[in-house]
């Protein structure tokens, strides 16, 4: 096996040649969902995004993708009291939506989609994101230190057998659980992006 070698890609639009490769590993990765234009989008339209590609040699392995968002929230020590309070401001709390994740058929169980997770988180917290949030599967994720059931709102209602898919991972171990709604990028927002 070619070493792996985890690098970003550059913000902003995708050139031909990223473009070209990202297509066709999401092709042969995920060939029953078309996820490329979700990528292509989010590379076009939202700033700060944290784009990581893992190269095999020269070939395209895998791509992580984490969008920058915020969790408005208030603070733990200040549930608002509907009767006395219910003005009280929130809070934005920093956060990153992990997604989509994708790693070529040929190279899958090879700790590749680890390895993507791991650079990104590190990225992260130079970033000083405090959460991250996926909607997947909760076997492979928890194996990252995923929580299930996150007391986060997603953009978009649940069905709700993938309630438990719905997960958490603190960053800064000595932050409380994060608990509000989720406010992502336009691209984000389409609520077909969250159902089956």
């Amino acid at each position: 096996m070619a070493e792996i070698e985890i690098d970003p890609l550059e913000p902003g639009p995708l050139t031909p040649v990223e473009a070209a490769a990202l297509e066709a590993l999401y092709a042969s990765a995920f060939p029953e969902e078309d996820l490329f234009p979700l990528v292509r989008r989010l590379h076009a339209e939202v700033p700060g995004l944290v784009s990581l590609r893992a190269m095999a040699g020269e070939t395209l392995a895998g791509h992580v993708i984490f969008t920058p968002c915020t969790i408005e929230d208030l603070p733990a020590d200040h549930r608002p009291n509907p009767k006395t309070d219910a003005d009280a401001p929130a809070q934005a709390t920093s956060a990153a939506l992990l997604g989509p994740l994708c790693v070529a058929p040929e190279h899958q169980r090879q700790g590749i989609g680890s390895a993507l997770i791991r650079a990104g988180h590190e990225k992260l917290r130079s970033l000083e994101v405090a959460h991250v949030l996926v909607l997947g599967d909760p076997a492979y994720y928890s194996r990252h230190g995923f929580a299930a059931g996150a007391d986060v709102e997603p953009p978009s209602p649940l069905p709700e057998h993938w309630r438990q898919a719905w997960q958490w991972l603190t960053l800064d171990p000595s932050l409380p659980a994060p608990h509000g709604s989720l406010t992502v990028p336009e691209t984000w927002r389409d609520p077909a992006l969250w159902t089956e």
